[in-house]
């Protein structure tokens, strides 16, 4: 049965040839991150704790030193204009791939037996990111190694931040492994008067957004702000429904995530790619649609989480 090992399998050898690209240009420190990323995706669940700690300092101490990756070779614009020129249309065929392929296998993988159902869309995802690479390539005549430059050329736009996401993301695990949900819950509860459920709620959602900005990803804040203020006051205290709780909390956060330069590979990395003058120019844009979302998930949770 195919599970999220497969797709760290996947997205590990991917890395690994990002860095295998980087090691014949001789960037060295570039080939030398992405190699460790590529081994923790590849062996993280069976290398020994401190194998996998050592790697992520060493991730860090290369990202703080910079990369400094050599360009990756690519086509002229003239190639690439004429190309999209002839193709048309039809271009965008491996992109519209991705969504309608990944919406079917959400639906249809769980009841095939073929894989884990919890990892559905995910599974999904990957398959239709390999459909479209194989679409891609004959459509404008390239071979795998193309492809990887590519991959490689805009993963070094990225630079460091690609793996941010993952980095919060886990960092959100350790802080509710050790306690920081409770720690949350007594500070809010010490200066809030939770003795309404409508206070609960915009305590969640507006702590949410505010520690999200902070940390610079949503999923790093759920855990925190689930287990110190969600679970024990909305859902436990005052009898809110858990599901609707979860969902519009993940929206409220992400409400954070479009205010804060620590979200760099949503905000500050756009404005390095579009070359913008203004390195925060993403973040000013949206903010009032921050502010005006925000509002609209505390009133829709204030409204249906308490109504089973």
């Amino acid at each position: 049965m195919i599970g999220l090992d497969a797709l760290y399998w996947l997205m590990g050898a991917m890395f690994a040839a990002f860095a295998i690209g980087h090691a014949f240009a001789q960037s060295w420190r570039s080939a030398a991150f992405w190699g460790c990323f590529a081994v923790t995706m590849l062996g993280g669940s069976y290398l020994p704790d401190i194998v996998d700690g050592t790697l992520v300092i060493v991730l860090a101490l290369l990202a703080a030193a910079g990369l400094k990756p050599k360009p990756a070779p690519t086509s002229d614009a003239k190639t690439r204009e004429a190309s999209a020129a002839k193709l048309g249309n039809a271009l965008f065929l491996p992109a519209l791939a991705i969504p309608a392929i990944t919406l079917a296998g959400t639906f249809l993988l769980p009841h095939s037996g073929w894989v884990d159902p919890k990892q559905a869309t995910l599974v999904s995802l990957a398959t239709a990111s390999l459909v479209a690479l194989g679409l891609a390539m004959p459509m404008v005549g390239a071979g795998p190694v193309v492809a990887g430059n590519e991959g490689r050329r805009l993963v070094d736009s990225l630079g460091w931040a690609a793996v941010l996401p993952q980095a919060l993301a886990a960092l959100g695990g350790v802080f509710a492994a050790a306690g920081m949900g409770k720690v949350v819950s007594e500070i809010a509860t010490a200066y809030i008067p939770m003795t309404l459920p409508v206070v609960a709620v915009v305590t969640y959602t507006v702590g949410m957004a505010v520690f999200t900005a902070i940390m610079g990803n949503a999923f790093a804040a759920f855990p925190v702000m689930t287990a110190g203020i969600g679970l024990p006051l909305i859902v436990g205290k005052f009898g809110g429904d858990p599901v609707i709780m979860s969902a519009v909390g993940m929206l409220s956060g992400f409400c954070g995530t479009l205010t804060t330069p620590m979200a760099a590979n949503f905000n500050i990395v756009p404005a390095a790619i579009l070359d913008l003058k203004d390195t925060h120019a993403v973040i000013k844009v949206q903010i009032p649609t921050a502010i005006l979302l925000l509002i609209a998930n505390t009133v829709l949770m204030a409204l249906f989480v308490y109504h089973r």
